[in-house]
């Protein structure tokens, strides 16, 4: 008993060896541009395999010796990055076909060779990097924040159940990454579609004790073009966001609200 134990340790270090010899490398093919108006490119990196390393550690091994697969020596890599913990929505890039937080996802679960594209929804800076004004417009025209006239007292705040809680606690962790737009066939270059985060960050404020003073003017915004008619109901958002935030019930949800001021303002008339 004891010697077959032993044997089989010895295998499965052998096997541990030759798996090693095969992950030695990791490849990685990386859609480039140079400037916001040229043209992109693919190119390769290899660079040497560690366990339970993400994308963004390998961008960096990248960044530090920039040769790519032909040995040439290149500029870095660009990308953008800043928490590190899928947190701040920096990160996301399209990784073999799929939009994704980098920092999240591990090379180990990633089918090789790894390909990475920046975001097809936003203009590309360079590289994988973007801009990603387009969204932070929308939380403008949706007004999400929260109005303070001046900095006396409003004395304490209003007590919310432990449901409203939960709701917005779920609501609050977007991070406008752009998953979900980036998943969106309804949001393109073509269209003034706010999307599906600005929609529900609009729920989140209009169920705000203060934020909901100005409830009546997000749903106006919500009214217009690019609001929440425009929504295809593909749902994709839902299924690429990170934080899996609800976001078709949001849209549902604000759906019901621009409906009752639909009618609040034929009857007004």
């Amino acid at each position: 008993m004891r010697q077959w134990t032993l044997r089989s340790l010895l295998h499965g270090l052998e096997n541990t060896t030759e798996d090693q010899k095969m992950t030695d490398t990791v490849t990685f093919k990386i859609k480039r541009q140079d400037s916001e108006s040229s043209g992109s490119y693919w190119e390769t990196f290899t660079i040497p395999y560690v366990p339970n390393s993400n994308v963004i550690s390998c961008l960096m091994d990248i960044q530090a010796n920039p040769i790519n697969a032909k040995g040439e020596i290149v500029t870095p890599v660009v990308w953008e990055s800043n928490c590190l913990e899928e947190v701040c929505g920096a990160c996301t890039m399209v990784i073999n076909g799929k939009v994704h937080q980098s920092c999240s996802a591990l090379v180990d679960q990633l089918e090789k060779p790894i390909k990475l594209e920046p975001m097809s929804k936003f203009p590309v800076i360079r590289d994988l990097a973007v801009d990603r004004s387009r969204m932070f417009d929308a939380l403008k025209r949706v007004q999400a924040w929260v109005n303070a006239d001046g900095y006396h007292d409003l004395g304490p705040g209003d007590r919310l159940s432990q449901k409203h809680q939960e709701t917005a606690y779920k609501l609050s962790e977007c991070m406008t990454c752009g998953c979900c737009v980036e998943a969106c066939p309804q949001y393109t270059s073509g269209n003034k579609f706010l999307g599906a985060a600005a929609i529900s960050q609009s729920r989140l404020f209009n169920m705000h004790p203060t934020a909901k003073n100005i409830s009546e003017e997000r749903l106006d915004t919500l009214m217009q073009e690019g609001g929440i008619a425009d929504c295809g109901n593909a749902q994709n958002c839902v299924e690429a966001c990170p934080k899996s935030i609800p976001l078709t019930e949001s849209i549902a949800e604000m759906g019901h609200q621009v409906s009752g001021k639909l009618w609040r303002n034929i009857f007004k008339a």
